[in-house]
């Protein structure tokens, strides 16, 4: 490239995972932060150097103190916020939590003040709109044993 060629910015996004767990209802599980009014998957931003199923992993643990299995990618979701910036959402399969690793579940009352189980027709009144439909489209995945690439939360045709 000369010198008096410029060149292009290229994306930085802020990158973070989540994950679905499921109750033998088919119910998903949801944590409150304390730091922000509404309901959340339990996920977070990723740390320097870490994979999205590294910091899914970390994050379960952090928040909820169990160190259940990661599963397989259900959502790829290009989400630009306005205030925030460009961002990179992945969401994980956590499958059907055992009794035994619901027993354990332990909030961190620093970052997850609860955790409750909730139905599919549920997320619309819970979750903000655009993690709703996130949310939505990786159940769907899910599912069909896919994984799904979004915009916004939608699929991209």
């Amino acid at each position: 490239m000369s010198d008096s060629q410029s060149y292009e910015v290229v994306a930085r996004p802020r990158t973070a995972a989540g994950v679905l767990f499921f109750d033998g209802d088919d119910r998903i599980l949801l944590v409150k932060p304390t730091y922000k009014p509404g309901w959340e998957i339990p996920g977070g931003y990723l740390h320097a150097d870490e994979t999205p199923s590294e910091g899914v992993a970390r994050e379960v643990e952090e928040e909820l103190g169990i160190t259940p299995p990661i599963g397989r990618l259900l959502v790829a979701d290009w989400a630009p916020h306005p205030a925030e910036g460009d961002k990179l959402l992945f969401v994980f399969d956590g499958g059907v939590l055992p009794i035994d690793e619901l027993d354990r579940i332990t909030v961190d009352q620093i970052e997850i003040g609860e955790y409750a189980f909730h139905t599919t027709e549920q997320l619309d009144a819970l979750l903000i709109p655009r993690l709703a439909r996130r949310v939505h489209a990786a159940c769907a995945a899910r599912t069909r044993s896919e994984t799904v690439y979004l915009e916004h939360g939608a699929a991209r045709l």
